[in-house]
């Protein structure tokens, strides 16, 4: 593979690529180049040294130069990955302080400090206040390819994809290592090129040297394997290869639990997912073991759902604004019409593919098919495809009776992934049944 490329870039990066590519610059000097890949901080194992060990020596450092305008924008990059690595959005609020201390002391030649903003916009989906930030790093650091990849997050967050191929394009230029490979590797997915995407994410396996990148890139490569042609055997093997790793990392012990429960090993999809949302109540990981147990009539099904609602009250609260994941929520377990509302507030904030195709749901359940076609057709504009996007797709293609279309695009989804929903697996064997009569 070129090591420069043009790319378009995805949320992954918000998810937690971006936080790596921030922590390798939140303590440099002057501006230019900025140094090769940093860990990942998103497991607990290295949560529990090279995070925590970060923020206390930068709590220490403020405690006698409280007046160092970096050291606070470092602080503030570390608040954000402590945030999503304990699923503690009050870091968030500590991290808006940690920042807010930095541009004050300087904004001027702060482009660290507006790296550590547009890392902040992110994570709360803010996208257009950290597409701001961004620019305006860019603007005393034109040479940053953190600064780069935050613009390339948020461009693409906001369906600007032309803009963030560009800046991309240009990260890799200035620094090609795994963050940029990891994003590529999604870029490739968002086209439909998973041959391509698996060949990024080799790449940035071959290049990791850290247990948090390692653990990225085994993480994505099961997510592939799973997503895209069911194959669960050979995506629990790379889950359980990043595992030995780093045994703490969330992303693969939820991706472990997903494999386990495709593969018919319930029991231990079960406790795999019980053990997750005990340590780390992600509102995805909640809504996967609610599901579960709901296909599997466990009356358990329940407090999982309640647990996904506070959740999702509790990061508002903290200035994080979920989209996908509540209008999904309310479309399949809750109220049409808040889903509706959900989807209207998520497309305003995030005009991204995933959202459309939320929006979509959001239009079928509220039986206005016809728009939700058209929202369909949003979701597939770059010729990304995954098993739900096709599920969906073909329930609404169904209830316009264009039964053929239906047909194909439910048979899409079951050879995508046979594996892809514990609760619309059945629903779409069921409606393909009901098409061929």
């Amino acid at each position: 593979m070129r090591r420069t490329v043009q790319l378009l870039i995805s949320g992954v990066a918000v998810g937690g690529i971006a936080i790596g590519l921030f922590v390798a610059a939140a303590v440099g000097g002057s501006p230019g180049p900025q140094p090769t890949n940093p860990p990942r901080p998103a497991a607990a194992g290295l949560r529990g040294t090279t995070l925590a060990s970060d923020i206390a020596a930068a709590q220490k450092q403020l405690t006698a130069t409280p007046g160092h305008a970096r050291t606070w924008a470092a602080l503030a990059i570390d608040y954000v990955a402590e945030a999503k690595a304990t699923v503690d959005p009050s870091y968030y609020l500590k991290a808006e302080g940690a920042v807010a201390k930095s541009l004050a002391l300087d904004s001027r030649t702060n482009d660290i400090g507006y790296a550590a903003l547009a890392a902040l916009k992110n994570a709360e989906h803010d996208f257009r206040a950290a597409l701001a930030a961004a620019h305006k790093g860019l603007a005393i650091n034109g040479y940053s390819s953190t600064l780069y990849g935050a613009l390339g997050d948020a461009y693409t967050q906001l369906g600007r994809y032309a803009d963030a191929a560009r800046a991309v394009d240009r990260m890799n230029t200035l620094l090609p290592g795994v963050p940029a490979f990891t994003r590529a590797s999604y870029v490739f997915e968002l086209r439909g090129d998973i041959a391509g995407a698996r060949r990024a994410l080799d790449r940035a396996l071959q290049d990791a040297t850290s247990p948090g990148d390692v653990a990225f890139a085994r993480t994505y490569l099961g997510e592939l394997h799973l997503n895209y042609g069911g194959d669960a055997g050979a995506a629990l093997a790379q889950f359980h290869a990043g595992l030995v790793t780093d045994p703490s990392d969330y992303g693969l012990q939820a991706g472990q639990a997903r494999a386990l429960a495709a593969l018919g090993r319930t029991k231990q999809a079960l406790d795999a997912y019980a053990s997750l949302v005990s340590a780390v109540p992600q509102p995805q990981y909640v809504l996967e073991y609610a599901e579960l147990l709901e296909s599997l009539h466990d009356p358990r099904a329940v407090r999982q759902y309640a647990l996904f609602r506070t959740e999702e009250r509790l990061f508002r609260a903290n200035h994080v604004v979920l989209d996908t994941e509540p209008t999904l929520f309310e479309a399949d377990h809750g109220s049409p019409a808040k889903a509706l509302q959900y989807a209207e507030a998520g497309w305003r904030n995030r005009p991204f593919l995933e959202m459309a195709d939320a929006y979509a749901w959001a239009l079928y359940t509220n039986k206005r098919y016809a728009e939700a076609l058209r929202w369909s057709d949003r979701a597939l504009a770059t010729g990304w495809t995954n098993a739900l996007c096709r599920f969906h797709r073909g329930m609404i293609e169904k209830s316009l009776s264009r039964r053929a279309a239906a047909r194909a695009d439910l048979q899409a989804a079951l050879t995508l992934n046979p594996h892809f929903s514990p609760l619309q697996v059945p629903q779409a064997r069921a409606a393909l049944v009901g098409l061929r009569r």
